[in-house]
């Protein structure tokens, strides 16, 4: 028998989706009925629009898809008007202020504070310059993730950007593979950092070659079943097949199928398609796919470049880059330049500020990495003193300090209903603190902290350095929010998760934990040693005794259960749901 939810897309889903949207939005709020909203709210995730959680009613977040991070020249900016003009809540948050986008750890954009009404005249903007929502949640193919600098890449073993524009059209836009079991992740990767991070997604091409027919042939080998989440992480399994880069579409559109129609979709905890590749193992997929979904002989894997992976590996960066942040020039003479935007989040000025730079001093296109940075592309050698002279550049700096480099989380308690904690605002005051209390040696670039507020891990803690996933806890008799933490995860030749070493740590005491940890590594490194390394040679128990809670000078921004509150940077009680012009409903009711 399907669930409640597969009955609900059995009922609509997909492209007609957007009409009832559309509907709903010329209506009102009001005209979504009290007893369907949980089935139009799922339904809507097909185009990208979340309802917002408990307490936020009549407000909504868009999620935005554009494949490879790929933000062609003019895109970025609609999205900061979009922002400036439609996505001011009720109140400020204490760190970022009103009005602001937030990068996404697959490539893409998130806006919150929209109204239901507003959501048409959203569409018309970024439509208009060939942004799209469509597919971006709910049980669909997600955003597709591959190397941003794809094409510009110096030391590119082979071009994805034709396979996945070719993905992007004929598979992720087909609405007859619209309804999934679940939602599935694709990745396409040429470079030889692998920082498509091929073993977390549900398929994943990793840079392969193979000799075939006398001749070394460059492609890709194939990888599925990975993922994160409820502290059942997997790694993506070798299916033991090569392609060439003309084939790789009818690979990964064979599996998409298969998964289709024979994942399961009763029980929502069991049917993402890690589980699928659990039941079926590596080998019968690949027999599958053979018999009925590829119509060419399917042959072994190639030589892949897994080895040289550095991308979030825990690697020196003497091996390679760990990320896109810095300067970096491109195979055409050109450069790029990555920014590090903490934890994801810019500002409406900021994000167009920053497509005007990419316009005055590149080609105005930017590129979205997989660690919620952006990049800006096609800088002429001439160009690049003024472009970080800029005054945005101070703020989100292409060399910024080890902390905020590596930092990257969760939307959190502040917008998510399934969070446990705030995580945004604590991660910026966790890292303002450890950058004033906690010094490192010289040479220790990369110290890799995530932070999900629940084990969903949509902060991607299970693959940092040092990780973080939301809990609750009780300290002196009250509810406080609380931190799991773990280390020694990371992507890579060998990606590993993390190992839980502190659980349900009261978040104010997180900041003196990370320092008494660093410290220690600090102290009893080899010279050159990563924190990964570090943390592999030094082993778990002398880890817990090193990762101590304590309480310190660090102020928490919401310690006390912000899941409880409507907002958790707000007393009292909230103005939702409110019309389009943000009038409470329940005042114009009472007039």
């Amino acid at each position: 028998m399907a669930n409640k939810k597969e009955t609900w897309k059995e009922g609509m889903y997909g492209d007609e989706v957007r009409e009832k949207i559309l509907e709903f939005a010329e209506e009102g709020w009001d005209s979504i009925p009290e007893d369907e909203r949980d089935m139009w709210f799922s339904r809507f995730k097909f185009w990208g629009v979340f309802h917002q959680r408990s307490g936020q009613e009549s407000y909504f977040m868009m999620r935005l898809a554009n494949t490879n991070g790929v933000l062609e020249p003019g895109q970025l900016r609609a999205i900061g008007e979009v922002a400036r003009e439609y996505a001011a809540g009720p109140v400020a948050n204490p760190e970022f202020g009103d009005a602001w986008i937030d990068l996404t750890t697959r490539q893409s954009v998130q806006l919150h504070w929209l109204k239901l009404e507003d959501i048409p005249e959203i569409w018309e903007k970024l439509e208009s310059v060939g942004v799209t929502s469509r597919s971006a949640g709910g049980d669909t193919m997600r955003n597709i993730s591959g190397c941003p600098v794809a094409g510009r890449d110096k030391r590119e073993f082979v071009d994805s950007q034709s396979v996945l524009d070719e993905i992007k059209t004929k598979l992720r836009d087909d609405d007859d593979l619209a309804n999934m079991p679940r939602k599935f992740n694709i990745s396409v990767t040429g470079c030889r950092e692998g920082c498509a991070q091929d073993s977390i997604n549900g398929i994943g091409l990793e840079p392969a070659e193979k000799t075939v027919a006398g001749e070394q042939v460059r492609g890709f080998n194939v990888r599925v079943g990975g993922g994160l989440g409820g502290r059942e992480p997997r790694r993506a399994r070798s299916l033991d097949v090569f392609v060439e880069p003309d084939n790789a579409y009818d690979v990964v559109r064979g599996f998409v199928e298969l998964y289709f129609e024979h994942g399961n979709r009763e029980n929502r905890q069991k049917n993402r398609s890690r589980f699928f590749v659990d039941e079926r193992g590596a080998e019968e997929i690949r027999e599958l796919l053979q018999k009925k979904y590829v119509d060419f002989e399917l042959r072994t894997a190639g030589e892949d470049l897994r080895e040289e992976y550095t991308y979030n590996a825990g690697k020196s960066s003497d091996a390679g880059k760990h990320d896109h942040v810095g300067v970096h020039e491109q195979k055409d003479g050109d450069y790029y330049v990555g920014l590090s935007v903490p934890i994801g989040r810019l500002t409406a000025e900021e994000t167009i500020e920053l497509a005007d730079l990419a316009d005055e001093h590149g080609s105005g296109a930017v590129r979205l990495t997989r660690r919620q940075n952006p990049l800006i592309m096609d800088v002429p050698e001439g160009e690049l003193d003024a472009l970080l002279d800029a005054d945005l550049l101070d703020t989100h700096s292409p060399d910024p300090s080890v902390f905020t480099r590596g930092a990257m989380a969760c939307t959190g308690t502040e917008f998510c209903s399934l969070a446990l904690t705030e995580t945004k605002a604590r991660m910026a005051a966790t890292l303002r603190w450890l950058r004033e209390n906690v010094t490192l040696p010289d040479d220790v670039e990369q110290i890799k902290m995530h932070y999900s507020g629940c084990t969903a891990d949509c902060g991607q803690a299970m693959t940092a350095d040092i990780g973080f996933q939301g809990m609750r806890a009780r300290k002196d008799g009250r509810m406080v929010e609380a931190l799991d933490v773990g280390v020694g995860g990371g992507v890579g030749p060998e990606p590993s998760f993390v190992e839980w070493v502190r659980q349900r740590v009261p978040a104010d005491e997180v900041p003196g934990l990370l320092k008494n940890l660093l410290e220690g590594f600090a102290a009893g490194r080899e010279s050159g040693q990563t924190f990964r390394q570090w943390v592999e040679a030094t082993g778990t128990e002398a880890i817990i005794e090193l990762a101590e809670p304590e309480e310190t000078d660090y102020e928490d921004p919401c310690l006390h259960d912000a899941k409880q509150s409507w907002y958790p940077f707000a007393d009292g009680e909230g103005p939702a749901p409110t019309a389009a012009d943000g009038t409470p409903i329940a005042t114009e009711s009472d007039d």
